[in-house]
């Protein structure tokens, strides 16, 4: 009875600890946690973690997304080298 009772604690503190790092890599879903907006009627698209706003939805959607990628690039590196110094 021992054995199970500490299999079973043992157990629960491990999928208590999965379901925890499951949480934090998903998030919540709030719209605060929004990565990019379409905005139809404006024709832009925002992308939030850099700030940049694209007002040609249509080249966008229709695969020329070469600016944003750019620009998250250039985003990415300046984020890396602030972390090295």
């Amino acid at each position: 009875m021992l054995r199970t009772k500490l299999y079973e604690i043992e157990k629960e503190k491990q999928d208590s600890e999965i379901a925890n790092s499951r949480k934090t890599q998903v998030g919540s879903g709030d719209r605060s946690e929004k990565i990019r907006t379409y905005n139809y009627p404006q024709g832009r698209i925002t992308d939030h973690r850099i700030g940049m706003s694209i007002y040609q939805m249509e080249n966008f959607l229709n695969g020329d997304i070469d600016e944003m990628i750019d620009n998250l690039i250039a985003a990415d590196r300046a984020e890396r080298l602030k972390g090295e110094e």
